[in-house]
């Protein structure tokens, strides 16, 4: 069976969780650098990666890399590319985005001109044709050079992986949903530990902690570009990538998964949000200021995204929030904490330093997720791990 290299683009900063999930599909990393992981995979591999990953933004078939320093490269080198293999006749195709970092080609518009004038050229010669009515399916392509090096991807994905099909209704500054799924997998948090967060908005934190812990792949429910390339991918592959999600879903899951926020509203959107993802009844919303936050038992976790004052009139407010989120958190025994916020003085309120700190792009906007880890379990032995087998693993 053929085997093609996918390229998996994620959040600046999330790169190991991203390996550990490919590890765990059972596919082997063959390079991780900033922003994305490359691993091998055939049709089969394609359909899983994009039902059964969490973090990733999309799935890229590479179809090429090579080097360009010239726009006269760039066409010809792309004009070699057996663009047959992956395009049919009828294929409506386009560059869907360009990008440049430190090259000598930067002007994304021309990039993706160019390349697409270089894949007609192509395929005229294949499809002995000089025009192409591209009526058929969509085969998005996506385009990065780095340092003079071009690597030409197809988007099998279509929609950003991020969006599960759940969340129809956001709060103003909302988490997406693969960087939550990302602070969760970070941290050593599994489905038997408490978790709260404070400021859940429209409920993105606590909704992918209880996919994670119901064993709900985010892609189970959603289409993808691809499920269309009848040409790369059989239908089957889908079709048996969605009965093996199926089979893993354990709704009878115990949990103790909580969201509080301050708007009401907000709260009420967030139920609807849990109630379009299926897990309703394995999360507790509530609407309740953080200073009221407080948990009898110990060893939970406070996984959040508080406000950071990215908008006109919120920074005044941010040292009393963030003054009431450090008192709650030194209420609650032996928690651990992992908040992301691009607010630089979130140490000084929960009045210590945070034991790790990652910088993470969400979006264009450089935030930080401060790490403060509480004490363990007593019964969690040096032999029994804090992250929590994966059931794709047993496979």
């Amino acid at each position: 069976m053929q085997q093609y290299e996918l390229i998996a683009p994620c959040h600046f900063g999330m790169e190991a969780v991203l390996k550990r999930e490919i590890n765990d599909l059972g596919l082997t990393i063959s390079e991780a650098s900033d922003g994305k992981v490359t691993f091998p995979g055939d049709k089969s591999a394609v359909a899983r990666a994009n039902v059964f990953l969490r973090t990733p933004e999309r799935i890229l078939i590479k179809a090429a890399s090579f080097r360009a320093e010239t726009f006269t490269e760039l066409f010809d080198k792309t004009k070699e590319i057996r663009w047959e293999n992956y395009l049919p006749k009828d294929a409506r195709f386009w560059v869907a985005k360009a990008a440049s970092i430190k090259s000598k080609l930067f002007s994304p518009s021309d990039i993706q001109s160019i390349i697409k004038k270089a894949i007609v050229e192509e395929l005229k010669e294949v499809y002995h044709t000089s025009w192409f009515e591209e009526s058929g399916d969509a085969y998005p392509l996506r385009v990065t050079i780095m340092k003079d090096i071009v690597t030409i991807g197809l988007d099998t994905s279509g929609e950003s992986l991020h969006k599960r099909g759940y969340r129809k209704l956001v709060s103003k500054a909302p988490l997406s949903e693969n960087l939550a799924a990302a602070m969760l997998l970070l941290s050593p948090w599994h489905k038997d530990r408490i978790l709260v967060d404070p400021f859940c908005g429209s409920g993105t934190i606590p909704i992918e902690a209880a996919l994670i812990a119901a064993n709900i792949a985010p892609g189970m429910k959603r289409s993808f570009t691809a499920m269309k390339w009848t040409n790369i991918i059989d239908e089957s592959c889908w079709e048996q990538a969605v009965e093996e999600a199926k089979d893993l879903v354990d709704l009878n899951v115990e949990t103790d998964i909580q969201g509080y926020d301050i708007d009401g509203e907000i709260i009420a959107s967030a139920r609807e949000n849990a109630r379009a993802a299926g897990v309703e009844k394995l999360i507790h919303l509530q609407g309740r200021p953080v200073s009221e936050l407080n948990h009898p038992k110990k060893y939970g976790f406070l996984i959040t995204n508080p406000p950071y004052g990215e908008r006109l009139g919120e920074k005044e407010e941010l040292p009393k929030l963030y003054t009431e989120l450090g008192e709650a958190y030194r209420r609650l025994s032996d928690w651990s904490a992992f908040i992301i916020t691009g607010y630089s003085d979130v140490e000084k309120y929960m009045g210590r330093k945070a034991d790790k700190n990652r910088k993470i792009y969400n979006g264009m906007m450089k935030t930080y997720l401060y790490q403060f880890l509480g004490a363990k379990p007593p019964n969690l032995s040096k032999g029994n791990p804090e992250y929590p087998e994966n059931p794709l693993k047993r496979q």
